[in-house]
């Protein structure tokens, strides 16, 4: 096994995490578009309105799989940390060594969940900009800022695609139909009143094919530019950009965006002024699907925190192609025993799944989902984001997005909350809604 990947076996060990060194230099002559100039087709993206974190190549990496994903993951990092030699005079989230993550959202999935250090990571804030370099002690002797900004262009060439013209798309069925998925809203409805189960969110999938391999610095681009109020994120080719934080957690606070409720906005009658207070913030399905959601999030949050604030109503988010009821939670986090804080993923796994993207109660919502989707979501819905050596770090929930499964071929997914009430030809046309940002980042509108 080589020293910068880790996979797990049959018996659920992994190999030691590698001793590695980790230096930060501010980027004093940093552009305003240092993030979007720096992305590219193998690069590692966690970007906002024009701030976040680009990595480049793999310093050391961990695969796993199942129940354990999560506690894995946490170990592993934890002892690379413990061996880490870290030099960070910039001391912010995001700088020093950092992780980006993917996470499957069962733990039934093939797909491999996964924490990737990266060789390379270009920072900015809104204040300060910045350079880690991440490897071995031998690899960083004498390492300045002009060597490590070489080091970022020859990064930054490497994970560029050759150019090409962007190919023609092709949109076909999945692992889940049409058909197959208005049938599955129809059972779902049918089990409510057996159940004890209030909503269910169900997923389905399509399949995009392109005649010429698939250019992921063109669809991270084309997300960043419509979607600028949206988390963009590229992780080993699962991309999107998600309007939901899962958690974000900055200096012990720990901040959530929570979503449910949708409205096209390319629904007849939209361009109405007071549309979507109509549609959507009156309604009362919208507004049970929402409460439940935050009900979901308040209940796993509240054993480690205190002086929780939820807002008494929901706000409504416009994006481009849909409005969403939202709420924004922020809570400070609790110290455990040993006098220590929750790290983002701790926290990552604590939430994982809300309600808003499995169902209520969640437990119950899983095991009936996995029956009534027919298909393995991989890395749909699951947490996606970066967590520092601080504990700092923000993951989102992976929608809006797609997973590159070969150079010309990627699987897109949606789901939709379902409860009683719920309309199964109105979720399928809602699932393609919330398909429309990947759909026109790859030019298949």
């Amino acid at each position: 096994m080589s020293a910068d990947s880790s996979v797990l076996g049959a018996s659920g060990l992994h190999a030691s995490a590698p001793a590695l060194t980790s230096i930060t230099f501010e980027y004093e002559g940093a552009s305003e578009h240092l993030i979007s100039d720096s992305l590219r087709h193998g690069s590692m993206v966690w970007t906002r309105r024009g701030r976040g974190l680009v990595g480049f190549g793999t310093a050391a990496r961990l695969t796993t799989r199942g129940e354990q994903r999560f506690a894995e993951a946490r170990t592993w990092f934890a002892q690379l940390l413990s061996q880490a030699q870290i030099t960070d005079p910039i001391n912010r989230p995001g700088s020093g060594l950092i992780a980006f993550g993917s996470f499957a959202f069962s733990f039934t999935s093939a797909f491999d969940s996964r924490l990737v250090i990266p060789q390379i990571v270009l920072g900015q804030d809104d204040e300060k900009s910045w350079i880690t370099v991440t490897g071995s002690a031998e690899e960083l002797a004498g390492l300045t800022l002009d060597s490590a900004l070489e080091r970022a262009r020859a990064a930054k060439d490497e994970a560029a695609l050759a150019p090409t013209t962007q190919g023609e798309i092709e949109l076909t069925s999945g692992q889940l139909t049409a058909g197959a998925y208005l049938d599955a809203v129809r059972q779902a409805l049918g089990t409510f009143s057996e159940s004890g189960i209030s909503k269910l969110v169900l997923a389905r999938d399509i399949m995009a094919h392109s005649t010429t391999p698939i250019d992921l610095s063109h669809v991270v681009t084309a997300l960043t530019e419509r979607y600028g109020n949206c988390w963009t994120y590229s992780v080993d080719g699962l991309v999107g950009a998600t309007p939901e934080m899962l958690v974000r957690v900055t200096n012990g606070l720990a901040e959530a965006r929570v979503l449910a409720g949708t409205l096209d906005r390319a629904t007849e009658g939209a361009d109405a002024p007071d549309f979507a207070k109509r549609r959507l913030f009156d309604d009362p399905k919208q507004r049970h699907e929402h409460q439940l959601a935050i009900d979901s999030l308040t209940e796993a949050l509240n054993p480690i925190s205190h002086g929780m604030k939820s807002p008494d109503e929901p706000f409504i988010l416009q994006l481009p192609n849909v409005w969403h009821l939202a709420s924004d939670v922020r809570a400070e986090l609790r110290p455990d025993e040993r006098g220590a804080l929750p790290s983002a993923l701790d926290i990552a796994e604590i939430f994982h799944p809300t309600a808003a993207v499995c169902g209520t109660p969640t437990k119950q919502a899983g095991a009936v989902l996995r029956q009534l989707e027919g298909l393995d979501r991989g890395p749909y819905a699951g947490p996606v984001g970066w967590v520092d050596s601080r504990g700092d770090g923000e993951f989102g929930i992976a929608l809006r997005g797609g997973i590159l499964e070969d150079a010309n071929h990627m699987r897109l997914y949606a789901g939709c909350g379902i409860v009683p009430g719920s309309v199964p030809e109105d979720e399928l046309a809602e699932s393609w809604a919330k398909m429309r940002p990947m759909r026109q980042a790859l030019g298949a509108e």
